[in-house]
């Protein structure tokens, strides 16, 4: 089903946020990486009185704001695809994208239900990261090539 192009004076204020929101989550999925690493490491090790009080906060915040971004993404390539060609669906990339939104929001839904109550939230939010690095190496590739398509 085709839809009408937008019409917009110009892209690139879309493409400018795209690549600020796509540096800062990848940004983010590194801060995440190390702090998770070091909350694991800390319960592994029965150490939670040793780990500073702001290291919880501070990973739940910065999940949270991949979760916002990942989702400005999604909007912005929508907007941008439907705005420029009419439809979607013109490259891998809107396949990856996609998977890449489910699973950051996968990852998550199951951060916050971690607890001694449900083991398996802490197994499936380390999976789903585990994912995640692939499916944020695959969208990065696929969005390069997408945005070479954009460029005069």
């Amino acid at each position: 089903m085709l839809v009408a192009a937008l019409n917009l004076p110009s892209f690139l204020w879309l493409w400018r946020i795209a690549a600020w929101s796509m540096g800062l989550s990848l940004s983010a999925y590194l801060l995440l990486a190390t702090t998770g690493s070091w909350l694991f490491v800390s319960h592994r090790q029965s150490e939670h009185s040793s780990r500073p009080g702001w290291l919880r906060p501070l990973h739940l915040i910065t999940g949270g704001a991949l979760v916002g971004l990942v989702v400005l993404l999604l909007a912005v390539g929508l907007v941008g695809t439907l705005g420029y060609y009419g439809s979607l669906g013109h490259s891998p990339h809107l396949v990856t994208g996609l998977t890449v939104v489910g699973l950051t929001l996968l990852s998550g839904w199951s951060a916050i239900r971690i607890s001694p109550q449900r083991p398996w939230a802490r197994s499936l939010h380390l999976g789903t990261n585990l994912l995640l690095l692939l499916g944020l190496a695959a969208v990065s590739w696929t969005g390069w090539t997408v945005v070479q398509k954009y460029l005069p």
